[in-house]
């Protein structure tokens, strides 16, 4: 009897470690959301699915915008405001990265004069205070 409830605890403890590493495997997915249009002036915006195992504290994506008369903007896409109250993303959860357009600049073009998309910094601060342990991965 003892060796069998042992063998299930162990088998237990097994999946348990298998289900959190392939959790941990998937890392921050951030794709394109929505382009919202705001006083004329395009504002993108990112969604994430945190698929890690870790509590992502803040989260930032710099995204590099080309524009129709060939000047690039970046503008940051954040999760929440850098020194206002955090928006924690637990495992499995979902937000959107968004402009605070009170603190920065607007892009100054309607979202069709946006050709290019590419990513350039990404800050992710885990609940640990430290950098996320975990991949981020960006399709703008």
């Amino acid at each position: 009897m003892a060796t069998s409830v042992t063998r299930s605890f162990a088998a237990l403890g097994m999946t348990l470690i298998v289900a959190t590493s392939a959790l941990a495997a998937n890392g921050i997915a951030v794709k394109r959301g929505e382009d919202a249009l705001v006083f004329g002036n395009c504002v993108p915006s990112l969604l994430v699915e945190n698929r890690s195992g870790e509590t992502i504290n803040y989260l930032q994506v710099d995204l590099v915008l080309g524009l129709a008369n060939g000047q690039e903007r970046t503008i940051e896409l954040q999760s929440a405001y850098r020194e206002g109250i955090l928006n924690p993303i637990g495992p499995g959860g979902k937000a959107v990265l968004k402009q605070h357009l009170d603190t920065s600049r607007a892009l100054g073009v309607p979202c069709g004069d946006v050709k290019l998309r590419k990513v350039g910094r990404i800050l992710c601060e885990a609940a640990s205070g430290k950098t996320c342990a975990s991949q981020v991965s960006v399709q703008p």
